[in-house]
């Protein structure tokens, strides 16, 4: 593998997105008005909920692309190493029909004289 850590990095990048989807989910709607509360009061605190919600999840997609990437390239070592492994199944069914072709020649048959 190009890579050791490459299983870590996944695995990280797993846990932070559950991390921030879990928080995301409990920012909820937290832009209720308060009826004591003047007008632009209220639009300042949803305002706030919005950039705070927007924040997250633009921190989500940020890890999401690096999971994918990460995966992307895992998945190409995956496909080097099946084709590496392909290669060497051919060769070593090469040399295993040579081995049995020069195992299997016809021997020279006796010749039995009748007396």
């Amino acid at each position: 593998m190009t890579e050791v850590g490459a299983g870590q990095i996944i695995f990280d990048l797993r846990k932070k997105i559950q991390n921030i989807t879990f928080e995301l989910k409990n920012i909820g709607d937290q832009s209720g008005e308060f009826p004591e509360l003047i007008k632009s009061a209220n639009l300042l605190r949803a305002n706030e909920h919005l950039l705070e919600v927007n924040s997250k999840q633009t921190e989500l997609l940020s890890v999401y692309e690096k999971y994918s990437l990460e995966l992307e390239q895992m998945l190409s070592t995956v496909f080097e190493i099946q084709k590496d492994l392909k290669e060497i199944l051919k060769t070593q069914s090469s040399l295993i029909s040579n081995q049995t072709k020069n195992k299997t020649k016809p021997k020279a048959k006796k010749k039995i004289s009748r007396k």
